[in-house]
């Protein structure tokens, strides 16, 4: 089994990183989502992945192809691992799914939200639900600091507000602070529209 690698990263192409060990070796490994812009900010560096080797495909047909998963830590390793044993998420789609980090997303399992989870790539509602129910008790470790989820302090409309910015491309923790700044001095209120609206004069440098 290959647990690690270290070499030179040459390129992300698609989805995969391109490793160079040295003699003239080079391994192709597939990488989530979220490592893929961190990774290529590093081309040319050296860099460590921690990996998981599989086979892909159908060994009834005898057709199978070895791959490897690289990770930037072994927690995350130990997420994805835990996370492909939900019934109906496979590696391919679990690399898909993960555009945010692991520990967002054991994060939001930890606090059974089913919105972060529907706004990933390749989840649906009853997917969501079904990593909840498969997951729940099992990623407390995952999640760090981010257990439980900001949403738990704030009222619905906060907490949908939230949801809704992060679906628009914030980070779950920056979104958070943004409302909790906007409640603090705009506590009236009381849609997730309008805390929207005032998170965005905010952001613009309006008050």
């Amino acid at each position: 089994m290959i647990a690690r690698i270290t070499g030179r990263l040459e390129e992300i192409a698609g989805s995969s990183a391109l490793i160079d060990v040295g003699g003239g070796l080079w391994y192709e490994v597939l990488v989530p989502a979220c490592d893929i812009e961190r990774l290529s900010r590093r081309a040319g560096q050296d860099v460590i992945l921690h990996t998981i080797h599989y086979f892909e495909g159908n060994p009834s047909h005898g057709v199978q192809t070895p791959r490897l998963i690289g990770f930037l830590n072994e927690s995350d390793r130990d997420f994805f691992s835990l996370f492909t044993t939900v019934k109906g998420i496979g590696i391919r789609k679990a690399l898909r799914a993960l555009v945010r980090p692991p520990t967002e997303v054991a994060a939001a399992i930890a606090n059974k939200d089913a919105k972060f989870l529907v706004a990933l790539p390749e989840i649906g509602n009853r997917t969501a639900e079904r990593i909840i129910v498969e997951l729940s008790g099992k990623v407390d470790e995952f999640a760090g600091e981010l257990t439980p989820t900001v949403e738990a302090e704030f009222s619905e409309s906060a907490a949908e507000a939230i949801a809704v910015l992060v679906q628009l491309g914030e980070r779950r923790a920056d979104a958070a602070a943004l409302v909790e700044r906007v409640v603090a001095v705009a506590p009236e209120l009381d849609s997730p529209e309008a805390i929207i609206q005032h998170v965005y004069r905010l952001k613009a440098g309006g008050r």
